[in-house]
């Protein structure tokens, strides 16, 4: 029989679950530039940060995302600021997928002992940067589900880098604060993301017809992205991550057209395009 302790402890690990926008926290950290003492110091960090990420809800609605994240540190090494150890690092933060995020200019205090927290109203740099992210992440999977649906994690994002220019922890967050502008004003960039996650469900699904009218949304909205923007990194690493899936489906249905319109909108890749234009019949 369960006992009612045991019922609550299960009814509180099941809501949390399913609150959980992030599925999974993977954490790497490369420290060999730091000493030993400084190594202790974060050694329960990769811990702490999975907490953060896991432990919070971070937006109300779409909360069944499970969305995996990638954080990779490179610590460059410790320069002091008052009384406070300020860590120098890189970071790559991912979703594994077409969501990627190199950031080199991060620097935040850390002690061990105390835990991290996010408040939107007082700034602090670690669980600053860390949500900063958290919401660049979330803004970018939910566009994937309506237009431009990731409009209010932007906004957080980008309340946090304003709040981080006004610190006097400023380094960094003014191209963070860009890079915030630069993602929400890709529009054609949003739109093919979303009608290709789109296009994807379709084709398991085997509706053919809704599948090509959403590649064709998609390449509008790739179009749309270079006469707006430009070669533009976010634009060309979507391309680089599905390029082969977008070009096997293409193949597969006999388009043709949009194979070449791939060619020329994605030059990178232009082999792969004329490869599959080539095994297909005239």
């Amino acid at each position: 029989m369960v006992n009612g302790y045991s019922f609550l402890f299960v009814f509180i690990f099941s809501w949390s679950f399913v609150k959980a926008q992030f599925g999974s926290v993977d954490v790497n950290f490369d420290d060999q530039l730091l000493r030993s003492d400084e190594k202790q110091i974060i050694l329960p960090l990769q811990d702490d940060i999975r907490r953060f990420f896991l432990n919070r809800t971070w937006v109300e609605s779409y909360s069944d995302l499970q969305i995996p994240l990638h954080i990779h540190f490179v610590f460059e090494g410790v320069t002091a600021k008052g009384n406070e150890r300020m860590f120098n690092l890189q970071a790559l933060i991912s979703n594994g997928r077409d969501l990627r995020f190199f950031d080199k200019n991060i620097r935040f205090y850390y002690n061990s002992g105390t835990s991290l927290y996010f408040d939107p109203v007082l700034f602090e740099p670690l669980s600053g940067f860390l949500a900063y992210y958290g919401y660049l992440i979330l803004a970018g999977e939910i566009d994937t589900y309506e237009p431009n649906g990731g409009n209010n994690a932007y906004e957080m994002a980008r309340g946090i880098a304003q709040s981080g220019i006004a610190s006097e922890y400023n380094k960094g967050w003014l191209d963070r604060k860009l890079n915030v502008d630069d993602l929400t004003r890709n529009l054609g960039l949003r739109k093919a993301r979303l009608a290709w996650y789109i296009a994807l469900d379709l084709f398991k699904e085997g509706d053919m017809e809704g599948t090509l009218e959403e590649l064709d949304n998609m390449l509008d909205g790739i179009d749309q992205s270079f006469k707006d923007i430009g070669r533009d990194n976010n634009t060309q690493y979507f391309l680089k991550v599905y390029s082969d899936e977008i070009t096997m489906i293409m193949a597969m249905l006999g388009r043709r057209e949009m194979l070449k319109d791939m060619r020329e909108l994605d030059p990178d890749r232009r082999e792969t395009y004329q490869t599959a234009l080539d095994s297909i019949s005239k």
